[in-house]
């Protein structure tokens, strides 16, 4: 057991010693220059403070809570079953199965006194007939029985057939996107253009990577959807000054903005792509969290539907498509699994992402299997489909409820606009302070948005990230909030404490 005084010596050395002789070989100072310069908002400084008030909330009876809250709300993260999303049942019983194969030597126990149906029983012995066991490596891009099924599923999905050789799973989409900004990101110069709002795990890799990130702004005044001649321009600028610009990212639906994108913004952006040879990102991890009269139209389909009706001008556009098992009615964070499917890469690229991948030997197999299950679930006339359709039908339901609840107070709240609720699990709405509250922040070295969500923090426990974290225009002031956490009381808690913040600025 260390003592007390030599960690005190420790963390002294630590604090005071960087810059000067140390016991260390890595300091702040020597270490890589460019993670030090990347920046991930979604999990900084206010998601730290939120873990310390969860942290003294558990310490302490409500007796000497001495908190102005009982409870602290993560909703700066799309992290479902955190806030209480619960699991898919039939996907949880064929994981327990996997986990410990010797249960399905007990069938009759599982189905007549724990509640399994026949179906998770098989689906369960079919996945341990593929990949072995759950403990065992897969092939570097994953199972392949697994990946015929994602190869399925994309079929069914777009009405094209998918190549399961050019599916590969990943832990999690961020797996996969790291993975292709490494394969793209040739020099410092390369660049890749990037959605403004923003998911900051592109401008963190890319800072990562040494690579630019190349902006272009999403049109607030049209649903936070693409602006062809606004990415263009980006694009253009970006070039005259010298960078290498080789991809554009989509997230869509939208990260922080919730935005579903149409159709033609689809097209708009493949026939920009095959006209500028840029490959194209499409995020799409949200796919089945779309709202109201919105659909979703992934990028697979929309390039097919082009390269059909063309001769020949879009058969060389070279596309990336992503999906996860962490969002959407899944909700799986933890279990990291994820895909991506390759469209027009040349295969000598090919090779070279199929021995990046290889370096870290598989994806989670466990997370694996739940792909297979996401894409694969149980069908009508399955002993688990029923439940399975009320749990999903449950929770897709709580969620545009929550949606829908926190919009309307949005629309409540003095100098707050917000787009309609269309996808994913996020509102981004747009914040006007007043002079007084930006002086404040000026005083307090802060952004304005920063300062506001801080003080939503410290009076209420509701964690929101600032708009500073993904980019916004300048002079705009937003901030990022999931609708996951369960019931509408934390909701009022942001309204009030937006009167009375306010009162408090009011010139």
């Amino acid at each position: 057991m260390i003592s007390p005084i030599i960690t005190h010596i420790s963390k002294s050395s630590h604090r005071t010693m960087s810059s000067t002789t140390t016991l260390h070989c890595l300091t702040i100072d020597n270490i890589n220059p460019h993670v030090k310069a990347a920046k991930y908002a979604v999990r900084g400084e206010l998601a730290v403070r939120a873990e310390e008030y969860r942290h003294r909330l558990s310490e302490q009876s409500s007796s000497d809570n001495t908190l102005p809250f009982d409870k602290v709300i993560s909703a700066n993260i799309g992290n479902p079953q955190q806030l209480d999303q619960k699991p898919i049942t039939f996907f949880r019983q064929v994981v327990s199965l996997l986990e410990y194969p010797a249960l399905l030597d007990n069938g009759e126990v599982l189905i007549n006194q724990l509640g399994y149906k026949k179906d998770a029983l098989e689906r369960a012995r079919w996945l341990l007939k593929e990949c072995h066991s759950v403990g065992a490596y897969s092939q570097s891009h994953g199972v392949p029985g697994i990946r015929q099924s994602v190869a399925k599923f994309i079929e069914h999905r777009d009405g094209y057939p998918a190549d399961p050789s050019l599916i590969y799973l990943s832990a999690g989409a961020s797996s996969g996107v790291n993975t292709l900004l490494h394969i793209i990101c040739a020099s410092p110069q390369t660049g890749v253009l990037v959605p403004i709002p923003q998911y900051p795990l592109y401008t963190a890799t890319l800072s990562v990577l040494n690579a630019r990130c190349v902006p272009y702004y999403l049109d607030e005044s049209a649903a936070w959807g693409t602006d062809i001649k606004s990415i263009k321009t980006a694009l253009d600028q970006a070039r005259s000054e010298g960078t290498d610009v080789r991809a554009i990212v989509v997230i869509n639906p939208g990260n922080p903005t919730g935005a579903s994108l149409s159709e033609e913004d689809v097209k708009g952006v493949i026939e920009l792509a095959a006209k500028e040879k840029l490959v194209i990102m499409a995020d799409e991890v949200y796919q089945t969290n779309v709202f109201g009269e919105r659909k979703f139209h992934s990028f697979k389909k929309g390039l097919r539907d082009l390269q059909s009706q063309n001769d020949g001008t879009y058969d060389n556009v070279e596309l990336c498509s992503l999906h996860s098992i962490s969002k959407g009615m899944v909700g799986e964070c933890g279990q990291r699994g994820g895909y991506f499917e390759l469209v027009g890469f040349h295969p000598e690229v090919v090779a070279q992402i199929y021995k990046f991948v290889s370096i870290t030997l598989c994806p989670p197999v466990v997370g694996q299997c739940l792909v297979e299950l996401m894409v694969n679930p149980p069908s009508p006339g399955d002993e688990s489909y029923s439940l399975y359709k009320e749990e999903w039908n449950g929770i897709f339901k709580g969620l545009y409820e929550r949606a829908t609840a926190l919009h309307q107070a949005f629309q409540e709240m003095e100098g707050v606009e917000c787009q309609d609720p269309q996808g994913s699990m996020y509102l981004f709405p747009t914040i006007r302070v007043s002079r007084k509250a930006i002086e404040q922040a000026k005083k307090e070295g802060r952004a304005p948005d920063e300062m506001y969500a801080l003080r939503l923090l410290d009076a209420t426990g509701v964690c929101v990230v600032p708009g500073q974290g993904f980019g916004q225009k300048e002079g705009s002031l937003h901030f990022r909030t999931t609708f996951l956490a369960p019931g509408t009381e934390w909701i009022g808690r942001i309204k009030t404490f937006h009167e009375k913040f306010m009162d408090e600025f009011r010139d």
